[in-house]
């Protein structure tokens, strides 16, 4: 279970109940109660208001909602401004997808602060370019979810045409362009290639795992990024 999983469903445990101890929620949660005491103590610092100590027990303020009502005037802005960009770019599927989540984030806030959801002057319109490659970058990002090693066809500057077998790793926007980040079987090596000059791909039939040296957090870190 991923951290941010886990310190959901605390709150949730909590809210639910009176009191609980930190040995019940490890429990539930299976890890240790040094875990849980963290994780306590952590979501208290992010303004959870969280009554009790260790060796007696927890609760939570029953006037709490786990609600956008957490969120500040700027985050709900950045919530809508980065839904308005997947909108515009992350292709047909996460573009309708953004629709409906923010209809939901406009239903999880009070009537009184719905009108932040309209505060962003921030717009992002569609470019025909992106669109032209949308298809391709739906079957990356199957790809790439399904760990599915492909066989793509690339053009080069010169337009010199090669074929080879990569292994997809996260699609990166760049502003103007679009580029798959991938293990490149030919090249033994990290390559990114341009969305616009994959001429073919296919599935190759084969999955891959992940191996050390060649993950996407090898391939950030050989960039650079981390």
């Amino acid at each position: 279970m991923r951290r941010a999983d886990r310190l959901f469903q605390i709150v949730q445990h909590l809210r639910a109940r009176r009191l609980t101890t930190a040995a019940e929620l490890a429990d539930l949660l299976s890890v240790s109660e040094r875990t849980i005491y963290r994780d306590i103590r952590d979501l208290s610092l992010s303004s959870i208001p969280i009554q009790g100590e260790a060796g007696v027990g927890y609760r939570l303020d029953r006037s709490f909602e786990l609600t956008a009502l957490m969120f500040t005037p700027d985050e709900v802005e950045a919530v809508v401004v980065g839904l308005r960009m997947a909108q515009a770019f992350a292709g047909s599927r996460l573009s309708d997808a953004s629709v409906t989540a923010l209809d939901k984030v406009i239903l999880a806030l009070p009537k009184s602060r719905r009108a932040e959801v309209e505060r962003s002057q921030i717009y992002v319109p569609p470019v025909s370019k992106h669109r032209e490659v949308d298809p391709m970058r739906e079957t990356l990002n199957a790809a790439i979810n399904d760990h599915a090693v492909l066989c793509i066809t690339y053009a080069d500057d010169d337009k010199k045409q090669t074929k080879r077998n990569v292994r997809p790793l996260a699609l990166h926007f760049w502003g103007s362009v679009w580029t798959l980040a991938a293990w490149c079987e030919l090249r033994v090596d990290f390559r990114n290639f341009r969305l616009d000059r994959i001429r073919a791909c296919q599935r190759t039939g084969a999955t891959f795992s992940d191996e050390p040296g060649k993950t996407l957090a090898d391939f950030l870190r050989a960039a650079g990024v981390r």
